[in-house]
């Protein structure tokens, strides 16, 4: 056999550069690689609501919450980070599905360590897992500032900012633990500066129908999650034959609560909100407060099965019902902010923030705060059905797809 054909059969595979990719792209979808990234937070997900449900119940419950806000923003952060490239610059290639696959490694290596760092203060694990995450994301950026020339300035701000950041969390490990708690939350000032920083000057050319998209699938995976940790719960209580009729009645409100979830979310257009960069930004920022409310209903959910059952005293009985409480009212009140607020008329408003109000401040009378977040959610629902996109007609806007985008021609 020649030479040349000998070397042609075991060169290396070829990609292609990484350029951005046609912010007007028609029927732009999320990928099966995107589907399959996200697989593996729905892991890291559970089992912070697995850790909040625990130490609200064994432990400090003001502990339980800083410590799930503190890993849900690791989770949260990497997730949203790798979404805004890929939108920008998703190329598909065998090194791009190599480097997307190390990232969920890194998500793994979180998870692994998600119980230690809420419940022991152990945050070497988690601090790793979210530190491979990010370097997998910095050798995206790199290719990117060698492959195209109009995005260099912007992907080498990232790159460089990303990887400075990530040295700040990996030397707060060395600090006292009474250290940790405020340089947790100087790292996430710093690492929610670099796109601010990164962009100022040109943006990344991200697909606002793809972004809608993509958040609106995390919301089902958080969904499915609560869900699933919901029944399993419950199915394991209902197996003992304690207090079945309760239960039956707790079951039917996590489902109405899933349900009312979904309804709110799915209730508007939200690439319409996605119009520029500064409103991008908040777009996503605003959705930690609304993904981490969504991954926390489950632990509220059991921690009111424990209620029921004996496991908690009845004397804990006002904590407990905020578990549930706060998660829902908080998503309320958010969704409002993010979503609503633009297309529900003042009366709309008015009574959708009323409920939301009602929701949270039903943990004061904890016999009847799981019916009052049902009804709560219910109502608004109601709210938006009747006063939500509609015409001097009176007619209600339905040109809008599964995800609540507009359709395509």
């Amino acid at each position: 056999m020649p030479r040349e054909e000998t070397m042609k059969t075991f060169s290396l595979p070829r990609f292609p550069r990484m350029v951005a990719r046609d912010p007007r792209e028609q029927h732009r979808v999320a990928s099966s690689l995107e589907l399959f990234f996200d697989l593996v937070f729905v892991i890291a997900v559970s089992q912070a609501s697995q850790a909040l449900h625990l130490e609200l119940t064994t432990g400090d419950p003001g502990h339980a919450v800083v410590s799930y806000l503190m890993v849900f923003f690791a989770i949260w952060w990497a997730w949203m980070n790798f979404t805004w490239f890929a939108s920008a610059f998703d190329t598909d290639d065998w090194l791009y599905r190599v480097t997307t696959i190390v990232q969920m490694g890194g998500v793994l290596v979180l998870a692994a360590g998600v119980s230690d760092a809420m419940l022991d203060g152990e945050w070497d694990t988690v601090t790793w897992g979210y530190v491979i995450m990010r370097l997998a994301m910095v050798s995206q950026w790199v290719r990117v500032a060698i492959s195209d020339p109009s995005q260099r300035a912007a992907a080498v701000r990232y790159a460089s900012g990303i990887a400075a950041v990530q040295c700040v969390w990996l030397l707060r490990l060395n600090l006292p633990p009474e250290a940790q708690l405020w340089s947790f939350w100087g790292a996430v000032v710093l690492e929610l500066l670099v796109p601010v920083w990164a962009e100022r000057r040109r943006e990344t050319p991200w697909h606002p129908r793809h972004i809608a998209e993509r958040f609106s699938l995390f919301v089902l995976i958080l969904l499915g999650e609560s869900l699933l940790a919901s029944a399993n719960a419950i199915f394991d209580a209902a197996a003992g034959g304690r207090r079945t009729p309760e239960i039956v009645a707790l079951s039917i409100v996590a489902l109405v609560l899933a349900a009312g979830v979904w309804w709110i979310y799915f209730s508007t257009q939200s690439v319409k909100l996605l119009r520029d960069r500064r409103s991008g930004l908040v777009f996503g920022y605003a959705h930690y407060f609304l993904f981490a409310a969504v991954g926390a209903l489950s632990a509220g959910i059991e921690t009111e099965l424990d209620l029921l059952t004996g496991k908690v005293a009845a004397s804990e009985s006002i904590l407990v019902s905020f578990a549930l409480a706060i998660p829902v009212g908080v998503y309320m009140i958010v969704a409002w902010v993010i979503l609503l607020r633009r297309s529900l008329p003042w009366f709309g408003s008015v009574l959708f923030l009323l409920f939301a109000a009602t929701a949270l401040l039903s943990a004061v009378l904890p016999t009847a705060t799981v019916l009052t977040c049902a009804v709560s959610i219910a109502l608004a629902v109601v709210a938006l059905e009747l006063f939500q996109g509609t015409d001097a007609a009176g007619a209600r806007e339905r040109s809008v797809d599964a995800f609540g985008l507009p359709r395509e021609a």
